[in-house]
């Protein structure tokens, strides 16, 4: 099939542009590199170095005559979102909607949208938090992603465009940068290679999902044929620390510093992980990769690159 992959230059995207184009599909990557980079690019799949709000954006899609789009391109410094929801919102919705219509012009025949479970559902619903719990964002991150989402079904009744979300935890695994935006095993690892010292915000007793980037890419190939007009959490189940983290991370890597502790940071939740079982039952995906062989997988490939 001829698929686009917007921010396929990312963490995360492009890790499903390479299994895609190990399936043998035609794959076109559109990203504007302003967190994406080069060297992620998979060589087999056509670049286009275009923002969302580019109004070349066009021409991409009438050169591209693309079956399927994978929407993974945004904003993802939760931080920032909070501190400038105007250009949060610019990219993340005003971009998002600039491609839906050119998804509609071109009569895309399925439209698989990244969201988050992590900012989506905010304090105070009982864990592991279903898609059917309460959704407050404490985040222009959360409410951007969650009106995108309904933007989806609004498109998909007026217009017709078949659409699959999927509502990641906190994805983490090999590219995933410790300079970037998100992240914080990433940062963490970073930091320990490096001996340098490392801060964690609050208490570090806050708890989130952590989902290997290897099952999160195996829920976007299961959703091209499946799960269509529906809303996916992809987690892990079970809550995990930060202070776990930094344990963990210490022992494997063989880092002797105690942590620093500093405030915590407005915008983001305390507690939250993510039911699966309804992602299970439609599309028979579960994870298969478990937090701590993630995590050595990880250390090892910041190890390569270092």
């Amino acid at each position: 099939m001829k698929i686009l992959i917007t921010g396929g230059a990312g963490f995360i995207g492009s890790n499903i542009v390479d299994k895609l184009i190990e399936l043998g599909h035609n794959v076109s990557v559109l990203d504007n590199l302003s967190t994406g980079k080069k060297e992620n690019l998979n060589p087999k799949a056509k670049f286009y170095q275009v923002d969302l709000l580019d109004p070349n954006l066009s021409k991409v899609f009438d050169e591209g005559k693309f079956e399927i789009v994978y929407h993974l391109a945004a904003q993802i410094d939760v931080r920032k979102s909070v501190a400038d929801p105007a250009y949060d919102a610019n990219i993340n919705i005003v971009g998002s909607l600039k491609l839906l219509q050119e998804c509609v012009r071109s009569k895309i025949k399925k439209f698989i949208f990244s969201s988050t479970g992590g900012a989506l559902y905010g304090e105070g619903n009982k864990m592991p938090v279903s898609e059917e719990g309460i959704i407050q964002p404490l985040s222009s991150y959360g409410i951007a992603k969650r009106s995108v989402e309904l933007y989806l079904y609004m498109f998909n009744k007026v217009h017709g465009l078949n659409f699959t979300v999927l509502r990641y935890g906190n994805v983490f695994g090999p590219r995933q940068d410790p300079k970037g935006e998100a992240g914080v095993n990433a940062i963490f690892i970073g930091k320990m290679l490096n001996n340098e010292e490392l801060t964690i915000n609050g208490d570090g007793n806050q708890e989130r999902d952590y989902v290997y980037v290897g099952d999160v890419v195996n829920a976007n190939i299961l959703a091209l044929s499946k799960g269509d007009r529906n809303s996916y959490n992809v987690g892990n189940g079970k809550g995990i620390t930060v202070n776990k983290i930094f344990t963990d991370l210490a022992q494997i890597i063989g880092y002797k510093k105690a942590a620093n502790y500093g405030p915590g940071k407005a915008g983001e939740i305390y507690k939250i992980y993510l039911d699966y079982s309804k992602i299970s039952k439609d599309l028979g995906w579960k994870p298969k990769t478990t937090f701590e062989d993630g995590l050595k997988i990880t250390v090892d490939w910041h190890r390569s690159v270092h």
